[in-house]
């Protein structure tokens, strides 16, 4: 990877922890309003897979979905007046964090549905595979979404129809709060492969890992041999949502995990980091994403409500 590449890919991941970790704090102080859940320690699989996609191509999201929408471009100061919900946010304030979606980017919207966004995603592929382009479409899903009968309808749709489509499914470790080695039977990927999918597991931790995997990944796809999956081991560093006490989670796992395989620590410490970018160049992105997010904050904070007007408005097409 050159320079320009991970510079951006550390500013990418440096900015997802950053905007996750100022909305736990901000939460708590009774700031936030709504139902939030944060990725905080997922970021290497969401900026490892959008890097390699562009505007053109499409995502789905989850509940989880503010490292997906960032990943994806979509504009930050938009993203915190929408957690705010705010007139100005990414889609009016009406959406909050579990709405988040941005056609123009290609972010098609996350979702509050466990497995929701699976079968959207799959809608995009079929676009892309009606318009004869090389886009993709990528479902990301968490682990307890692998059970929810619309995911595996979507897989099996996927295969008869040859969809340009990648399954990302990231493994926390829990869905809500039940373990993911209790919840699903079975091997993962012999599950996606009865599908006929082609199977990949990978280290959600190593951002060096996901970006090469899913760069031969992606390359397959856009050239027509079918959907993907991929099990991505990652670990969420907060609980399910905001205020869940996680009390199922063993005592001192997430400060040992946070410890030994944080993503950012590990691009940080990577023998390729270290050739190409200094130490200098990153601490810098590290102070540049805080005056970023300080600015982000303060804009929400003073941009306008939504209006009693606003609530009739982006329900139709057309009236």
């Amino acid at each position: 990877m050159k320079r320009e590449l991970l510079l951006e890919a550390y500013r990418q991941m440096r900015l997802i922890r950053e905007f996750e970790d100022r909305i736990h704090i901000n939460n708590a102080k009774g700031e936030v309003p709504g139902f939030i859940h944060l990725s905080a320690g997922q970021e290497a699989s969401a900026v490892g897979i959008c890097m390699h996609l562009t505007d053109d191509d499409y995502i789905s999201s989850t509940h989880r979905g503010h490292g997906h929408s960032l990943a994806k471009g979509c504009d930050v100061i938009a993203m915190m007046d929408e957690i705010y919900a705010k007139k100005t946010g990414l889609c009016g304030g009406k959406g909050g964090s579990m709405h988040m979606a941005d056609i123009s980017k290609g972010m098609i919207g996350a979702n509050g549905i466990v497995g929701g966004g699976v079968p959207l995603a799959a809608g995009a592929a079929l676009k892309c595979k009606v318009l004869g382009n090389d886009r993709v479409s990528v479902a990301f899903f968490g682990d307890g979404a692998l059970n929810e009968g619309a995911t595996m309808e979507t897989m099996n749709l996927a295969k008869v129809l040859n969809l340009p489509m990648i399954f990302a499914m990231e493994d926390n470790g829990y869905g809500e709060a039940t373990p993911s080695t209790w919840a699903i039977g079975g091997n993962v990927l012999e599950r996606a492969g009865g599908f006929g999918l082609s199977t990949h597991r990978i280290n959600g931790h190593d951002f060096y890992e996901v970006y090469e995997a899913f760069g031969k990944i992606v390359e397959e796809v856009r050239s027509g041999r079918g959907p993907a999956f991929m099990h991505i081991s990652v670990y969420r560093y907060y609980g399910h949502f905001e205020g869940d006490s996680s009390t199922y989670r063993p005592e001192g796992e997430a400060d040992r995990i946070r410890n030994e395989r944080d993503c950012l620590m590990l691009f940080r410490n990577h023998p390729v980091t270290g050739q190409i970018l200094s130490a200098g160049e990153l601490d810098q992105i590290d102070a540049e994403i805080i005056d970023l997010l300080d600015k982000a904050i303060e804009h929400a904070e003073g941009a306008p409500a939504p209006t009693e007007a606003d609530l009739t408005t982006d329900v139709y097409v057309t009236y």
